[in-house]
């Protein structure tokens, strides 16, 4: 809701060189007067977007930031957890208005939850090393 700080960058520039692929759905041109409503093209345009990056990628990063409410991030949440908590991360510090409800839900489906966006951080480049490792480990056997 335009409260969120632009975490989103911050992250890219730790794992860019390690992530093939990267889908920020936080856009310039975003325009908060569109009608909340699937008759509205650019609005369905855009949530349709995001939901199918969210299911095309590997791995979702999600900051629920202490000074926003993050209804949209609460709702991908939801549907995460239920769909493929495998692919979710999640970071959510103290302060967050519902982060009691993030706890559970984490706990519930075995979601990684971490405090710290510093820490978060260094999780998200580490996962991506692996995975890179272990990508070129395979390709030098083949």
């Amino acid at each position: 809701m335009g409260q969120s700080w632009d975490w989103q960058s911050e992250m890219i520039e730790t794992i860019k060189d390690r992530a093939s692929v990267i889908y920020n759905p936080r856009r310039a041109e975003w325009d908060a007067t569109w009608e909340q409503s699937m008759m509205s093209v650019p609005f369905n345009n855009q949530v349709n977007w995001e939901l199918d990056f969210i299911e095309y990628a590997d791995r979702v990063l999600m900051y629920l930031d202490p000074n926003s409410k993050s209804p949209i991030s609460l709702l991908e949440l939801g549907f995460l957890a239920g769909a493929a908590p495998d692919k979710l991360w999640v970071c959510c510090p103290d302060g967050f208005w519902r982060k009691g409800n993030v706890e559970v839900v984490c706990n519930r489906y075995d979601i990684p939850l971490y405090e710290s966006f510093k820490v978060f951080k260094e999780a998200a480049r580490c996962d991506l090393e692996r995975a890179y490792d272990i990508y070129k480990t395979k390709k030098v056997t083949e």
